[in-house]
């Protein structure tokens, strides 16, 4: 027990370790002192800093820590008590301020953490929308390309010239080694290579439409990569050893192929599709990008439509070419018709006019005969050469009538003329053949009708005479009646029809014939085709009286260019028929030129004469002596 020391001898103090410890007691408490300082400083040139309060405290730690390390340097020699209690105090506020600290940090830094992982997500954020923004760069440098492609692409609406610009500019634009376009053959089961960038298209280059590859980009309505071994794909002669390059190909849609025919293409109405191959530089590692894709569908679009405007321009420059080769036919048709009516016309009245001569003796001559002491068989005879002579004379008048009418080279003659006149010639040319018909014959005029009126007088006698004329040719037995007079103004309104729109006005009035006979008359369903030229529509019965098929159709014309208004009623066959035209005059206000005895018109019938025997009153024989301008058939 004697030799065992339990308590550790006192260690001598060695000067040259406690003048170590001095010294960094010092610097550590310089060192303490001077980080508060620059905390100060940087929050003091910090212009945002959330946690301010949190580095005063912590430098106040720092400042008592490096205050103890201070205070400790007097504790190395002799001291007082106060230098124990003020390094007591300032270790124990330390304690307390550090122990603070911790505490603070404690809920400080699940707040740090949060800053950072939004500073993270800020930070993905900022990536993302660096990736927006280089695709729109990538879309507008695409869009740039398409507009320029597509300018370059519509500057001509030639097919082949589309067709190459489309190839040369999507080389150059995408730098490509080679680009063609392979198009439908004309049976539709082949797609034969028609242009190329780079490479002369062979003479004979086709591969099946039913290919694998065919149908996927055909199914696809984006730009596909296919094999570099495909068919499609050989495009041009393999030279050497290379890296196989990539190859993407697109479908073209061929919206109208009616005449888009080059060699053996397609003639096809329906929806069909062109490839587009695109090869990029062999011996590189480029690879197709998205825009790049995108570009080339755009392109092959543009590209049909394109196509499609320049198939419509063909189409119409064909139709406007056909359209003035027909022009042309059709002008000089017009041109030759136009002779030909003319050689018409002058040949018509060259032998009207030497036909009517020798026909108006005839006719005279025979009249003249007719007045002489004959057989009854002599008469039969003379009275047939008249006949004839006189419808002979009236085909002669309508024929040429009607081509004037027909070419529109009849012009009326307005003029004043006696109306009551022209009514008294119509009867004077009647009252003869009417008699030897055993026939009466009755006209009147309503008192209102004027004595004169402004038309076209040789026209209007024309009309009246055929309208009377058929009357009397149509009729064996009984009557024919002739009533004129002015349509009223609230009449007007009756007479309208779907070609007929009478319109009343100052200084004009409405001149209403009617015509009415006890003849053949006429069936409802042969009405329609009184007016056709060369129609008769009489029944079999009736073929005694048969002429020429033109007095009514001349009739309707001279009404119309009177514009007026014809129609026929008639209750069936054997119930005679009602002749009605309407014509528009002008009213004359000078009548004393035109007043003038006027004979009656009424005449009795002469149903006791002998029809053998028959002459016409000499009151009548002189009417021999009218214009042979008015005669007409009877």
């Amino acid at each position: 027990m004697e030799s065992c020391d339990c308590i550790e001898p006192l260690w001598p103090t060695d000067e040259l370790l406690v003048k170590y410890q001095y010294i960094s007691d010092f610097f550590i408490a310089l060192a303490y002192f001077s980080i508060p300082l620059e905390l100060i400083y940087f929050v003091k040139k910090s212009s945002f800093f959330p946690y301010r309060w949190v580095l005063i405290q912590f430098g106040a730690f720092i400042v008592l820590c490096g205050a103890t390390h201070l205070i400790n340097l007097w504790t190395f020699t002799m001291h007082t008590k106060t230098v124990a209690i003020v390094m007591t105090v300032a270790k124990v506020s330390t304690a307390v301020v550090s122990c603070a600290t911790a505490l603070m940090l404690v809920h400080i830094i699940p707040d740090l953490l949060s800053v950072k992982t939004r500073e993270l997500f800020l930070k993905n954020k900022a990536e993302e929308l660096d990736r927006e923004m280089g695709l729109i760069r990538t879309q507008e440098e695409t869009g740039r390309h398409v507009r320029m492609l597509t300018h370059e692409i519509r500057s001509t609406l030639n097919r082949h010239t589309i067709l190459n610009t489309t190839l040369v500019e999507l080389g150059r634009t995408l730098a490509l080694e080679e680009c063609a376009l392979w198009m439908p053959s004309r049976s539709g089961s082949t797609l034969q290579l028609s242009h190329t960038l780079r490479h002369q298209v062979p003479v004979v280059s086709s591969v099946p439409i039913n290919l694998p590859v065919v149908n996927q980009v055909f199914s696809s309505n984006r730009a596909i990569i296919i094999p570099h071994t495909s068919p499609l794909a050989k495009i041009r002669p393999v030279a050497g050893r290379y890296v196989p390059p990539e190859v993407a190909a697109v479908r073209v849609p061929l919206l109208n192929l009616s005449n888009f025919q080059v060699n053996d293409w397609a003639d096809l109405s329906a929806k069909s599709y062109a490839v587009m191959v695109l090869m990029l530089p062999s011996d590189s590692a480029r690879k197709w990008h998205v825009h790049e894709l995108e570009l080339v569908e755009v392109v092959a679009d543009q590209v049909a439509v394109a196509l499609s405007h320049a198939a419509i321009l063909e189409e119409s420059m064909r139709a406007r070419d056909l359209l003035m080769e027909q022009n042309l036919a059709l002008d000089l048709a017009r041109r030759e018709a136009e002779m030909a009516i003319r050689a018409r016309n002058d040949f018509l009245a060259v032998m009207n006019h030497e036909m009517r001569t020798p026909m108006s003796a005839i006719i005279a001559l025979s009249s003249l005969l007719l007045e002489t002491e004959l057989t009854p068989e002599q008469r039969l005879m003379v009275e047939t050469v008249l006949k004839s002579s006189n419808l002979l004379a009236t085909l002669i008048n309508d024929v040429l009538d009607l081509s004037k009418l027909e070419d529109g080279s009849l012009q009326l003659e307005f003029k004043a003329f006696n109306l009551h006149a022209v009514f008294k010639e119509v009867m004077s040319f009647i009252k003869p053949i009417a008699s030897i018909k055993k026939l009466s014959v009755s006209a009147m005029l309503s008192p209102d009708l004027p004595l004169s009126a402004i038309g076209d007088e040789k026209r209007l006698m024309q009309t009246i005479l055929n309208i009377c004329g058929n009357a009397v040719k149509y009729t064996k037995d009984g009557h024919i009646s002739l009533l004129a007079s002015i349509v009223k103004s609230d009449s007007l309104k009756d007479l309208r029809s779907t070609d007929f729109h009478p319109v009343a006005s100052d200084g004009q009035f409405y001149l209403k014939v009617q015509v009415k006979d006890t003849g053949c008359g006429i069936s409802p369903q042969d009405l329609p085709r009184v007016f056709t030229k060369f129609a008769n529509a009489h029944s079999e019965g009736d073929r005694g009286y048969d002429g020429s098929g033109l007095g009514l159709a001349i009739c309707k014309r001279f009404v119309s260019l009177m514009e007026g208004h014809i129609w026929l009623d008639s209750e069936g066959v054997g119930k005679g028929c009602t002749a009605t035209f309407v014509v528009k005059l002008g009213a004359c206000d000078n009548t004393n030129a035109y007043q003038q005895p006027l004979i009656p018109l009424a005449w009795p019938s002469h149903g006791d004469s002998n029809s053998s025997g028959l002459t016409a009153p000499k009151e009548d024989r002189g009417l021999s002596s009218l214009k042979p301008r008015y005669q007409r058939s009877i």
